[in-house]
């Protein structure tokens, strides 16, 4: 059996085969993140089970990582391996317990998203942005099938992990992005995009999200796009009480998924807890 050592030449190869599975750009961009640090770790040693428990107990150690992203580095570097045909050497994600509530400092509520809006004002696409992640629940990776087409029928469709999925454009916002688009001169096409027609890069998008923290009284931890889908999850099932509906709007396969957006945060259990009036 010839010797296994990871090389670069290995993760070229991974990336064309993730490309080939049709995998999402964000999906490929983390699973050769996670292999190119897991590269770094073995730095041309035999690639055995040891070395992989090691790495694991590593991320453990170091501290700088939570369960969830320790679980999610693994899940890469199993895919890694199961592709090289080193089967034997994956490793078993960490155990975790089930979270009833959420941190506070991680949850942005109704009220510190429209601080973000007033510090936007000055800023009109960074604005529309936030409305449109907020209003529709879609990923920020989303921002660029919104097209002057689509928002004209009141409805976009939408592509993501091989699966279509319709976007309803919500009355109010629909008109708003006809007005820009029509203001910066995109008569057709993404209406979200640079100079030269292409989407707006996300980490732009989170950046510029980021610099209005300050001026909105918003705790930058909890400021990014995936958090603006969340308000949407949360807000919609306060109305509707539906999260059968809530999976197909936020396009999740499991409806275990969409649970996790309805968490609760911390101060909003202890209230619950609380009004149990249980201690005499």
């Amino acid at each position: 059996m010839s010797k296994r050592v990871l090389d670069p030449e290995s993760i070229f190869k991974f990336e064309a085969y993730l490309r080939e599975e049709e995998k999402s750009e964000c999906t490929i961009s983390k699973y050769l993140r996670d292999a190119r640090a897991f590269l770094s770790y073995a730095d041309k040693q035999t690639i055995t089970k040891e070395l992989v428990i090691g790495y694991k107990q590593t991320l453990i150690d170091c501290g700088d990582y939570e369960v969830g992203s320790i679980n999610s580095m693994l899940v890469s570097i199993n895919a890694l391996l199961k592709f090289l045909g080193w089967s034997d050497c994956t490793v078993k994600c960490l155990k975790t317990q089930h979270k009833i509530y959420c941190a506070e400092e991680k949850e942005l509520n109704k009220a510190e998203y429209e601080r973000l809006l007033n510090a936007a004002e000055g800023q009109p696409r960074l604005q529309l942005i936030l409305k449109t992640i907020c209003s529709t629940g879609i990923r920020v990776s989303e921002l660029q099938y919104f097209t002057v087409e689509g928002v004209k029928s009141g409805e976009i469709t939408v592509e993501c992990k091989n699966k279509l999925r319709t976007v309803i454009i919500p009355k109010q916002l629909k008109p708003l992005l006809l007005a820009y688009a029509k203001k910066c001169g995109i008569e057709s096409g993404i209406i979200f995009c640079t100079r030269s027609g292409k989407p707006i890069n996300r980490s732009n998008i989170w950046a510029a999200m980021k610099a209005l923290c300050e001026a909105a009284h918003v705790n930058p931890s909890k400021v990014f796009p995936h958090n603006l889908r969340k308000l949407f999850a949360r807000t919609f099932y306060k109305i509707e009480k539906d999260i059968a509906k809530l999976a197909d709007i936020l396009g999740h396969s499991s409806i275990d998924t969409t649970r996790i957006y309805l968490i609760s945060s911390g101060r909003e259990h202890r209230e619950r807890i609380d009004r149990l009036g249980l201690c005499g």
